[in-house]
């Protein structure tokens, strides 16, 4: 069986071509990314439908391969599965993989809309941008809590976002070290608003005022939101 069978071929992903403009545009107001990490699984669209009923911006993915990460999470069935519940979403991969080249293809074609590529990993950053540019998603790149902001910074190819991690990637429902926010306002005094700075792990109403305070405009939530009753509430909470 191919990617193609999986998950429609060219044609998902040409719907949404338009909808990676949402990391590209100024940042209006801080967005939050529902991490389907903590979602209900065995009602994964009804999930889905639900945050971005309530005010979600965008869906985030969580890509782990068992050896970047010590987890193993979705895959591009997943995102397109995703894509089939919220035609109308936009869809934010997170690639905690070792060699992303390999699946920003697939999950172009699983119609995510933007995808994030780790610092850390052993490939060449330039071509891994060029490549997700290519076929039409706009791109982040992230780095680990133990790296500093100065890998980010170092940055001269284009990108749309950079991603703080605030947890060690892996495990949903982590806690939230705040001396990340360190680097994120070095990054924002140093890039301004011509990227968008988004945070990802431990982020909950308690602490997304201080990430947004910070220069955060994109917070990713997973077990924070999808664990509370109100979702609405939650998401009015997260923007800070």
């Amino acid at each position: 069986m191919t990617i193609d069978s999986v998950v429609g071929g060219e044609g998902a992903r040409g719907a949404t071509a338009s909808r990676g403009a949402l990391f590209r545009a100024p940042p209006a107001r801080p967005l939050v990314a529902a991490s389907i990490l903590s979602a209900d699984f065995s009602r994964l669209g009804d999930e889905c439908r639900a945050v971005i009923a309530a005010g979600a911006d965008a869906i985030h993915v969580d890509v782990m391969d068992g050896h970047f990460v010590p987890n193993l999470s979705m895959g591009p069935a997943v995102c397109a599965a995703v894509r089939r519940a919220v035609p109308g979403a936009m869809i934010d991969v997170h690639l905690m993989v070792e060699q992303p080249s390999r699946f920003l293809e697939p999950f172009a074609k699983a119609g995510a809309d933007h995808c994030t590529v780790h610092r850390e990993v052993e490939e060449d950053l330039p071509a891994l941008l060029a490549q997700g540019h290519s076929l039409g998603m706009s791109m982040g790149v992230a780095i680990n809590p133990d790296t500093p902001a100065t890998a980010l910074a170092s940055i001269a190819e284009p990108c749309e976002l950079m991603l703080v991690m605030s947890v060690h990637p892996g495990y949903s429902g982590q806690a939230f070290i705040p001396a990340v926010l360190d680097k994120v306002r070095s990054l924002r005094a140093r890039f301004g608003a011509s990227r968008r700075i988004e945070i990802d792990g431990g982020v909950s109403p308690a602490n997304a005022h201080s990430c947004v305070e910070a220069g955060v405009d994109v917070v990713v939530s997973a077990s924070a939101l999808f664990g509370s009753r109100d979702y609405g509430a939650t998401i009015a909470a997260l923007r800070g």
